[in-house]
């Protein structure tokens, strides 16, 4: 990857590491599905300022629209709201271990619908040892919470599968659009498929009172899927799906610094050996052998 890609993808790692903290501190409050609606609603406003101020055409022929009318839902509002619901009964740590297969199912499914996008023994190499460091690095969190739901974990497993097929699809079917765009669209359906069905299907369908509830909604929707769907859709398309999955690697070493700088949480071997492995592992899959 150039310098750009890799800066595009710390960027999105360190936005998206502390999701899972904030969808956890937003559903204290609110249903999941309300979260999701206001995290999408922010987040579409974010990603529309950023092309209407690069002055970007929206697509304006109905195929096009069709493309975005599912990859809104399947991208983004049906995994996050599974993500969400699923943090309800799980600890976001395992949430975070779990939606790191992301790449896992990223390297299967790109392998027989890309051909720039092919499984490699460098590439499942460097996934498995990549994998590898996340369960060390967060071995303490698995321990202690043998007790969480497996429905809530199959509902982020479920929501990784959606992340992964997504990502291989959009690649495949958005290159014609135009930059910010190909992330402010499926924001746009995502939204409108959350709104219409979100009242009826979560009822109460609660509005944020506590302030916290609003800054939790503000920073996921602004940060963690306006910008970040920018940054995603940007990097889908320039390094593959593969590569860019592999930003959930980040989370778990992310929120365990955060957890460490804002929470004084302790320092351990897991973080320096899992973050190790991660590191490696990011080498591994990027590594291209100068041509003779």
């Amino acid at each position: 990857m150039k310098t750009k890609h890799w800066i595009a993808f710390i960027a999105l790692g360190v936005i998206w590491s502390s999701s899972f903290l904030w969808i956890k501190i937003g559903v204290q409050e609110i249903g999941p599905m309300a979260l999701v609606a206001f995290r999408m609603l922010f987040g579409v406003l974010t990603a529309s300022a950023v092309v209407f101020y690069q002055k970007l055409p929206w697509p304006r022929d109905w195929k096009t629209w069709g493309v975005y009318a599912i990859l809104g839902p399947t991208s983004l509002a049906i995994p996050i709201f599974l993500i969400s619901w699923g943090e309800q009964s799980i600890d976001s740590a395992v949430a975070a271990i779990l939606n790191a297969t992301v790449p896992l199912f990223t390297l299967i499914i790109a392998h027989f619908y890309l051909h720039d996008d092919r499984m490699t023994p460098q590439k499942v190499i460097g996934l498995l040892v990549g994998f590898a460091g996340i369960l060390i690095l967060l071995s303490e969190d698995l321990l202690a919470s043998a007790h969480n739901s497996v429905i809530g974990q199959a509902a982020v497993i479920l929501a990784s599968l959606f992340y992964a097929g997504s990502a291989v699809w959009a690649r495949k079917v958005t290159q014609h659009v135009p930059g910010a765009v190909r992330g402010a669209a499926p924001l746009l359906t995502a939204t409108l498929f959350m709104w219409l069905i979100g009242p009826f299907v979560e009822v109460p369908f609660k509005i944020p009172a506590l302030p916290i509830t609003w800054v939790a909604a503000l920073w996921l929707g602004c940060l963690g899927s306006g910008i970040a769907m920018i940054l995603n859709y940007y990097l889908l398309h320039e390094i593959g799906p593969t590569r860019t999955t592999l930003v959930t690697y980040i989370f778990p070493p992310g929120g365990v610094i955060l957890g460490v700088i804002f929470l004084n949480e302790h320092l351990s071997w897991q973080l320096f050996a899992g973050a190790a492995l991660i590191i490696a592992s990011l080498v591994v899959v990027n590594w291209k052998r100068r041509q003779a």
